[in-house]
């Protein structure tokens, strides 16, 4: 049997001071590899900036067949012309953000290090559920600390995707994928690394390859 697949998916910096230079960045990291998904997570940011952010970079990634998912804001999703949107579990239920975004678009919940959380978010019918942070990261504080074998378990009894987050960078992801994990969410990992956003992809495209060899061969 083949080994389960597992995409990255990126995550946009809090803030975006510069537009224009970032959507260059995205262009250059969609080009270079597989992408499955950028989420839009800018805090703190008004409904103007999402907008103008979201008019940029939601064409750049759709045309390239990148799912565009919006962080917390179900309402905009439909108005905006977006693939979905990811809630965090402070931040309203499931039941209303599909009201929101409808039946056919794409809902992820955030389930911190908890398979309880994911299985009420799976039953409840979430596109995904997001395991998290694995390691510390620059982009968020997060009040929860995951380990890899939650991704596992999930994967061995549970349908729904499962995402990785926190702190994932070239170094972290062949673990991830190994462990279970769907998919992996990076933010800075890709936009700070050394080499530039290009590379970054190239590389976890990589390790992502290693990490499902390891899955398979085990």
């Amino acid at each position: 049997m083949p080994a389960p697949e597992c995409r990255l998916y990126l995550l946009t910096p809090p803030t975006i001071p510069d537009l224009d230079a970032f959507a260059r960045d995205l262009e250059a990291a969609l080009d270079a590899g597989d992408v499955a998904s950028l989420q839009i997570r800018l805090k703190p940011a008004d409904d103007d900036e999402i907008r103008r952010v979201a008019a940029v970079l939601a064409p750049i990634a759709q045309a390239r067949g990148v799912a565009v998912i919006l962080n917390d804001r179900p309402d905009l999703v439909k108005p905006l012309g977006l693939d979905g949107v990811h809630i965090g579990q402070a931040d309203g239920s499931y039941a209303a953000a599909r009201r929101d975004v409808g039946p056919d678009l794409i809902v992820g919940v955030t389930c911190h290090d908890s398979r309880h959380l994911a299985m009420e978010a799976a039953e409840a019918g979430a596109d995904y559920v997001a395991f998290g942070a694995f390691y510390p990261s620059s982009t968020k504080d997060a009040d929860t600390r995951a380990e890899p074998e939650v991704l596992s378990i999930w994967q061995e009894s549970m349908e729904v995707p499962c995402v990785a987050i926190g702190g994932i960078t070239v170094d972290t992801a062949a673990e991830l994928a190994a462990a279970g994990a769907d998919f992996l969410c990076v933010g800075s990992g890709v936009w700070n690394h050394p080499g530039g956003p290009a590379v970054a992809v190239v590389r976890i495209n990589a390790a992502i390859a290693n990490g499902l060899a390891d899955r398979a061969g085990s």
